[in-house]
């Protein structure tokens, strides 16, 4: 599991468009780190009262920031954005379109902070910034495999090289499934209990089948054959059939791995020369699909036949000869 480290230049670059926000002033400091996923409005702070200041989280200034500092003094604002500046602030963000003044751009600028301005209402711009935060600080991490969305149910594959995960990905996507990622699935954690998956940008829509090399699946297959990303609801294991001694017949007890600490379903299929694995992957993720909303066919058979043991009366013990 990786620990996100954060910067000012990194939420600048993926969220600009969606944030709407644009740099009104320090620029070359954008490598500032950005230390707690979510926001503050610096409105105590900048009224003396500083002592649970969170200055570790984006500023943003609102209208109540704004027009405070306008009913101040000159020499009074002076000193409430020393105050401000005086913590090592990621940056500050300037909501609905307002614009600081020369004494809070003198000042960021010998602080070395950088400021933005977004049109956004205020409560808009924090809740759009808040989730974009929990993203970029959530675990990450990776799992060897290609996944597939499956009717709903998001399926890593993975087994030892040559052992088909390609052909059995390729068939399920010839079935209509849509593939996520191939050979490398890029994991993450979203409020610490779903694995969202995706692949690397440069990898995305292409996979590569042995054989015969890269292809592109989306010009192959159509972009319904892609997904950009999918919560992970299941990993299958490939393995060559000699090497699964011990395999549950019945399917009573569930396996479960864990990615970035996470409980997920696990299921082993044995692999030789005439089995479908494609329809075999297919049927797990039905099964996944069914137990989720609460069937279990395993312990319905296993119901069904102690009832009927319990409806059977005893055998009468034999009568001894005389």
């Amino acid at each position: 599991m990786e620990h996100q480290t954060v910067t000012v230049r990194q939420f600048f670059q993926e969220h600009a468009s969606a944030l709407s926000i644009k740099p009104i002033a320090g620029e070359a400091n954008l490598e500032r780190i950005i230390r707690e996923p979510t926001v503050n409005r610096p409105g105590l702070a900048l009224s003396g009262f500083t002592r649970y200041f969170a200055y570790k989280r984006i500023q943003v200034m609102g209208h109540a920031e704004v027009y405070y500092l306008r009913s101040l003094r000159r020499e009074e604002r002076i000193a409430r954005y020393a105050y401000l500046f005086a913590y090592k602030i990621p940056c500050v963000v300037f909501s609905r379109g307002l614009k600081p003044d020369r004494e809070f751009l003198a000042a960021a600028e010998q602080a070395g902070v950088p400021i933005f301005q977004s049109p956004l209402v205020t409560m808009k711009f924090i809740n759009l910034a808040t989730l974009a935060l929990e993203a970029m600080f959530a675990p990450r991490g990776s799992e060897l495999g290609s996944m597939v969305d499956i009717l709903g149910v998001g399926a890593i594959v993975r087994g030892e090289s040559g052992i088909g995960k390609s052909e059995a990905v390729l068939a399920l996507i010839e079935r209509g499934y849509s593939l996520v990622a191939d050979d490398v699935v890029k994991v993450s954690l979203m409020d610490g209990k779903d694995v969202l998956c995706t692949s690397a940008e440069l990898t995305r829509d292409h996979m590569e089948v042995r054989g015969i090399g890269i292809i592109n699946v989306a010009q192959m297959f159509g972009v319904k054959a892609i997904r950009k990303r999918k919560k992970l609801d299941l990993i299958v294991s490939l393995k060559s059939w000699n090497e699964v001694t011990d395999v549950d017949r019945l399917g009573m007890e569930q396996e479960f791995v864990k990615v970035l600490g996470v409980d997920i379903p696990h299921v082993t299929i044995p692999v030789r020369p005439g089995r479908d694995i494609a329809r075999l992957i297919e049927v797990a993720a039905f099964q996944t699909k069914l137990r989720k909303s609460g069937y279990n066919a395993a312990e319905e058979l296993n119901k069904r036949l102690i009832a009927q043991m319990a409806e059977t009366p005893a055998a009468a013990p034999p009568v001894p000869e005389k």
